[in-house]
């Protein structure tokens, strides 16, 4: 792993801020995202100077990297969450912040100041909105490079800049300023992207001075821990090592104070699970130049990573959301559709798959996700044939996110409905609540009809799909 876990100290509100380090790194956390709020080292405070240096000697004694965080929400007016922003007409009481902001960060070593750009008030047009974002932002650059700490601008859902591609455009426009770099919350990916994190991760690459880590559903800003939303965290954390990013990845739940000992010690244990194993990274490179030796790599993948479930206690099997062995198998894949042309990658996908055993081919099927879009017809018959079979595993591997994007309607209808014959949990149906239509309603209705003719009990997902739509 190239990168550091951290913690944000938003999500320790109810504690003193010298208790909330120690906690963070007795977890085992090597970083901590520092929100500077009037209960977490008060910007404005008289004595601002001193509290820098004691919370920099502690964080050297505890051994923690740093980023500072500027999203408190109501340092700056006791009365308006969030405000005033980079949006409003009087910025500078954000400027000034974030200045100061930039001389502490400074005096921390912080690798960044995190920042956002405030959502358009209402009677403010979206380009007046950008030119007082573009100003502003500007007029920081001189600070940043002076302290020599960059500036990281995070897209947030519901704000100007609330996606990656605005992000982007924004420093574009700016000259591509060495001082600017981009903060990435991958639930927000989940939440507004038309990616996935992952694939955003990739799209940021070197520009990435920050991350925040957590969960989240699609169109829902909601900061949830990992497991309760529809984050590949894996895939994610595997994306960010894949980059060599060697910054701080810190989990941002902000509204998980009342119980933030018990949160973080749960995130970090769904953090290391999740964690890309040395095996697979070493693996990953001889793919990368040795395209071949994927041939003799695949199937060893089990022996070497193991076949533990991703999630052991709700997903027991690994059928809804996998295992360690199919999160090896899409980094291999990856790695070798990323130096292969598309008519190379149909066919070593198809041969592994047709070659290989049952965790294999499962290994195939959710590899789809990340390398399918290159082959979108071999990746449709592949999951055609694991359709065919009875394999539980297998079936809900190939009715993953690939499926949800390529595979035809009717042939989708019956995979779900198969799920329901099988006993397969709706749940590794991806994109079941973005595709459910009436035909699918009407099947799955006959179905319910059919098992109460025959006195047997309807599954519980079946019925919950049906009350969904009524």
């Amino acid at each position: 792993m190239t990168f550091h876990l951290g913690y944000g100290t938003n999500g320790f509100a109810n504690h003193r801020l010298d208790d909330a380090l120690a906690v963070i790194a007795d977890l085992g956390y090597t970083a901590v995202a520092l929100t500077l709020d009037h209960h977490h080292l008060d910007p404005f405070a008289p004595d601002v100077s001193g509290q820098v240096k004691r919370v920099a000697a502690r964080l050297d004694e505890l051994g923690l990297r740093t980023v500072v965080e500027t999203g408190a929400r109501y340092l700056l007016d006791p009365r308006r969450k969030h405000h005033p922003t980079l949006v409003s007409e009087d910025q500078e009481v954000r400027l000034d912040f974030l200045r100061r902001a930039l001389a502490i960060a400074a005096d921390l070593g912080a690798d960044c100041v995190s920042f956002w750009s405030g959502v358009v008030p209402a009677g403010t047009g979206d380009d007046e909105a950008w030119q007082r974002v573009r100003s502003g932002v500007a007029a920081l650059l001189d600070d940043a490079d002076r302290h020599g700490v960059p500036l990281a601008l995070e897209p947030e859902p519901g704000m100007l800049v609330e996606r990656l591609d605005d992000a982007l455009r924004l420093r574009e426009e700016l000259g591509s300023p060495a001082a600017l770099g981009i903060t990435l919350d991958v639930g927000h990916c989940v939440a507004v992207e038309p990616t996935d994190a992952a694939d955003c991760v990739r799209r940021a690459g070197d520009l990435l001075r920050n991350v925040q880590l957590d969960d989240m559903l699609p169109g829902v800003h909601e900061h949830l821990e990992f497991g309760e939303g529809e984050l590949d965290l894996p895939a994610t954390l595997a994306a960010l090592d894949g980059i060599g990013y060697t910054g701080v990845a810190a989990v941002e739940l902000p509204r998980h104070g009342h119980a933030a000992p018990d949160v973080a010690r749960r995130a970090f244990g769904a953090l290391r699970a999740a964690l890309p194993h040395p095996w697979t990274t070493r693996a990953e490179r001889t793919v990368r130049a040795d395209p071949a030796s994927i041939g003799a790599l695949f199937p060893a993948v089990g022996r070497e990573v193991g076949r533990k479930p991703l999630r052991p206690g709700s997903d027991p099997l690994g059928v809804v959301h996998g295992t360690v062995d199919d999160v090896a198998r899409t980094r291999l894949l990856a790695a070798f559709a990323s130096v292969s042309e598309p008519e190379a990658l149909a066919a070593e996908l198809t041969s592994l798959y047709r070659h290989g055993d049952d965790a294999e081919r499962r290994g195939v099927l959710r590899a789809l996700a990340a390398v399918g879009a290159h082959v979108p017809a071999t990746g449709v018959e592949l999951v055609e044939d694991a359709l065919r079979s009875n394999d539980t595993r297998l079936v809900a591997a190939a009715l993953g996110p690939f499926a949800a994007a390529h595979l035809g309607g009717h042939a989708w209808r019956h995979g779900v409905l198969k799920c329901l014959f099988l006993g397969i949990p709706l749940a590794a149906v991806a994109g079941l609540d973005r595709r459910v239509d009436a035909e699918l309603l009407r099947m799955v209705a006959a179905y319910a009809d059919e098992r109460r003719a025959a006195g047997r009990d309807v599954p519980d997902d079946a019925l919950e799909l049906l009350r969904s739509r009524t």
